[in-house]
């Protein structure tokens, strides 16, 4: 599906393009534990309420035609639904997290044995501390990594000689917006949408000069996680609530698409951190 539009005077073309996804089903899904500001275990949640939207999500990805696969959820692993933490995958190689609380470690081996009994040549599990595309986002060329509040700086380095591709680095400095992934959303190789407050001056300062056209969230869609979306290229998967943001990407070509995932961000995450793209 391609749509075209006038942009400043040109004309535009957004065309959504196949992805491979891998999701996990969230059989589990609790707060029983606080690693995030987002997470309070005395909030009720349901696995039922979790598991319908998160279906939602999963037949909206096949409806799209994009390939979805699933990892089996573990019991004990309640944020497990969170899959893009658990690795990166890029040119079909595969580096598995490292997660920094205990409460997730368990998590990896679960990856690594998904990974290495599917198929894929090169897998690996980090070094140093990465929580996938937590903090690892793909960006044409290069991958935007951040650190601050999960990944040890010294992954950048890590990842950019296990990929041999060049790395980025921002600075997050709002315990919000603890991963990358909460502040930050890849629309397409050369354009994204970002909230600066989420971001040292410096990591500001480096965004402003690398994406000139960046769409700028409002810190009100920010907090319902609406950066935490997930693009297609055309369509563009993200909260319900983040109007403003649906607005901005309507008036550049994109096609926005609200999802209700309000279970799982009693959680700290949404509609990416349940998506791992798989590339090949």
């Amino acid at each position: 599906m391609t749509q075209t539009i006038e942009d400043r005077g040109l004309r535009t073309y957004k065309s959504a393009k196949t992805r491979h996804l891998l999701m996990c089903r969230p059989t589990y899904f609790d707060v029983t534990y606080s690693i995030n500001p987002w997470m309070d275990p005395a909030k009720e949640t349901s696995a039922d309420v979790g598991l319908d939207q998160w279906k939602r999500l999963h037949d909206l990805f096949v409806a799209l035609g994009h390939e979805v696969e699933l990892v089996e959820p573990v019991p004990g692993l309640p944020d497990m639904v969170f899959s893009a933490n658990g690795a990166i995958v890029i040119d079909g190689k595969v580096l598995v997290a490292k997660f920094r609380h205990r409460q997730r470690a368990d998590e990896a081996e679960a990856y690594v044995d998904w990974f290495s009994f599917g198929g894929w040549d090169e897998v690996s599990q980090a070094e140093y501390v990465n929580e996938g595309e937590g903090d690892f986002l793909l960006a044409g060329g290069e991958i935007l990594a951040a650190s601050g509040f999960r990944t040890d700086p010294r992954s950048h380095d890590e990842v950019q000689e296990f990929f041999g591709r060049p790395v980025l680095s921002l600075e997050l400095v709002d315990p919000r917006f603890y991963h990358l992934d909460t502040a930050l959303a890849v629309l397409n190789p050369g354009e994204v949408m970002y909230y600066p407050g989420a971001f040292s001056f410096a990591s500001q300062a480096l965004l402003a000069d690398r994406f000139p056209d960046a769409i700028l969230a409002h810190e009100a869609d920010a907090e319902v996680f609406g950066l935490n979306a997930l693009s297609d290229g055309l369509h563009v998967m993200l909260p319900t609530h983040a109007v403003g943001l649906a607005a901005h990407l309507r008036e550049r070509g994109y096609l926005p698409i609200g999802i209700e995932l309000g279970e799982l961000l009693k959680a700290g995450g949404s509609v990416k951190c349940c998506t791992l793209e798989l590339r090949s």
